[in-house]
């Protein structure tokens, strides 16, 4: 399987672990590192396409930028989500697993074995 894209934090375990489960199969996904390379709002409206879910749900709600920027706030539109997880990144549920069609946030990690053949 070639394709493959993970969305990688290194100093999270959840993360690490997936990229190990990847690389025990055989597997060299593209790790892109979200924090150093933060997805624009098209990427995040692409990637949240493939994962099915809305961008609440790609939110990380103890984050301190989730407090302090009123995220919880129900009256925020998709797009307004959207471009606070494009400005705060660590915003961004991790890790994430793409490939060509498909998404899945590996929590626990082994739910990215799903997408794989």
């Amino acid at each position: 399987m070639t394709d493959l894209t993970l969305y990688h934090n290194p100093r999270c375990s959840k993360s690490r672990g997936a990229l190990e489960l990847l690389q025990a199969r055989g597997l060299a996904p593209t790790v892109v590192k979200y924090l150093e390379e933060p997805l624009n709002a098209a990427q995040l409206q692409g990637l949240l396409g493939k994962l099915g879910i809305s961008a609440r749900q790609l939110l990380r709600t103890g984050e301190d930028e989730y407090k302090s920027l009123n995220l919880a706030d129900a009256s925020l539109s998709e797009a307004q989500l959207i471009a606070a997880i494009a400005q705060h990144p660590k915003l961004m549920e991790r890790p994430i697993l793409e490939t060509a069609d498909k998404a899945v946030i590996g929590r626990p990690p082994e739910a990215i074995l799903e997408l794989l053949p």
